[in-house]
């Protein structure tokens, strides 16, 4: 057990003058202990999808009902969202009513945060699928009025002046916008002139599962079932330029390596993307239940952002056929998370091919190299996976459906510290 307040990472959140944004590349000096802190809430059931830090809170979203102190003396009912005091892990009173899952967080201004999910009410008040709460007293801010028309949210960051949105959904406040929409931070008012006119001729539907934005708030990177974006063609992957002057547009920047499919029934099979502190590199992990060097299921790949026009991976670590869900670059380490029993396993095929590394549902790779670091927890069970990832000061947030970490007991969350 890590013992204690983690004094310095504890007044580093103190000094925080605005929140963190879920996407925001937070830069360690080294990679984080295995050695979970104790002082961390527990979730007792369903499963852990999101996180956000505001100030000295630390919001939990996913599907569950129950959560309890870290002694589990005293359990609270909670509504697939809760929060709890960064520093101590006392649990707080926010407890807003949302009657489904919730898939993704960011802080917002002024004590808020923002909630993505495929729920339709929040504190039985019709809210689809996206809504701004208070970290005070769990209300909705009446002020912020967006809504989806059908479908889900599944990622959310919030920058400056801006709340960008990407799921299912083909509609958001009046405006057709198929899966990815830029709204007012204050208003939930979709912007109009937001348009990266997302389309997927071959699939159900456009589908985004993840976003990411640089530290500068300059470029957006969107991933998830899309085939065509401004009217040309980008697989899966679109990033988009987003100047302090001037209207966001579609990057002259583009990938091949997911031109290929996975298993069928997998219309995308990325899930997570994250930016370097630097906002230099991409990192993108995958689905796909298959395995093979010439595919990219299964693989954590990492790209450079420089430069326009076509670009490849400059590394690529296969599973061997278990799936990768988060990931979370911090400079020092890029974690990935999911079920996967091995990484550096391009020649397994669900087994453990030459040189295979044992990382059981969480990893760390070298940024330079792509390949696994000495770091190893060890999640058991792996469960679904670890579908939440979020670097803090603190170190980083884990959260998954499955409750051993460290060899310690942690209900679907814990805190691997730095240092």
């Amino acid at each position: 057990m890590r013992r204690g307040l983690l004094a310095a990472a504890v007044s580093a959140l103190a000094a925080l003058a605005v929140a963190i944004p879920a996407s925001a590349a937070l830069n360690h000096a080294a990679t984080v202990s295995t050695n979970p802190a104790d002082f961390t809430p527990h979730v007792l059931d369903g499963e852990v999808r999101a996180f956000a830090l505001v100030g000295d809170a630390v919001v939990v979203g996913g599907d569950f009902s129950t959560v309890s102190d870290a002694a589990r003396k005293v359990r609270y009912k909670r509504s697939n969202l809760f929060a709890y005091r960064a520093s101590t892990g006392e649990v707080l009173p926010f407890a807003p009513a949302v009657d489904g899952e919730v898939f993704t967080l960011a802080a917002g201004p002024n004590g808020t945060v923002y909630a993505g999910g495929n729920f339709l009410r929040v504190n039985g008040a019709a809210q689809r699928g996206i809504a701004q709460l208070n970290l005070a007293d769990g209300n909705r801010v009446p002020a912020f009025v967006g809504v989806i028309a059908w479908g889900d949210v599944r990622s959310i960051v919030a920058y400056g002046p801006w709340v960008y949105a990407a799921g299912s959904f083909s509609r958001i406040g009046t405006l057709d916008r198929p899966g990815l929409a830029r709204l007012n931070g204050t208003s939930g008012i979709a912007d109009a002139t937001f348009d990266l006119r997302l389309a997927a001729p071959n699939l159900t539907r456009v589908k985004l599962e993840d976003l990411a934005l640089t530290p500068d708030g300059t470029r957006l990177g969107a991933i998830g079932a899309v085939e065509q974006a401004g009217g040309q063609y980008r697989a899966q992957v679109v990033m988009v330029d987003i100047p302090a002057n001037g209207p966001a547009r579609l990057a002259d920047w583009y990938t091949d390596a997911y031109t290929k499919p996975c298993r069928a029934g997998f219309e995308t099979y990325l899930r997570g993307i994250d930016f370097d502190p630097t906002g230099t590199y991409a990192t993108i992990v995958t689905t796909g239940r298959k395995w093979g060097e010439k595919l990219m299921c299964d693989t954590a790949a990492r790209f450079d952002l420089r430069g326009s026009g076509l670009h490849r991976p400059l590394w690529v670590n296969w599973t061997g056929g278990d799936s990768l869900y988060s990931v979370a670059d911090t400079g020092a380490a890029i974690y990935v998370g999911g079920h996967q029993r091995w990484m550096d396993n391009p020649l397994g095929r669900e087994t453990a091919g030459p040189g295979a590394t044992p990382r059981p549902g969480i990893a760390a790779l070298d940024p330079a190299t792509g390949r696994a670091t000495a770091f190893n927890p060890r999640r058991n069970p792996r469960g679904v996976g670890a579908r939440a990832l979020l670097a803090t000061p603190q170190g980083l947030l884990v959260g998954s459906d499955t409750d051993r970490i460290g060899d310690e007991y942690h209900g679907k969350l814990a805190l691997l510290p730095i240092g």
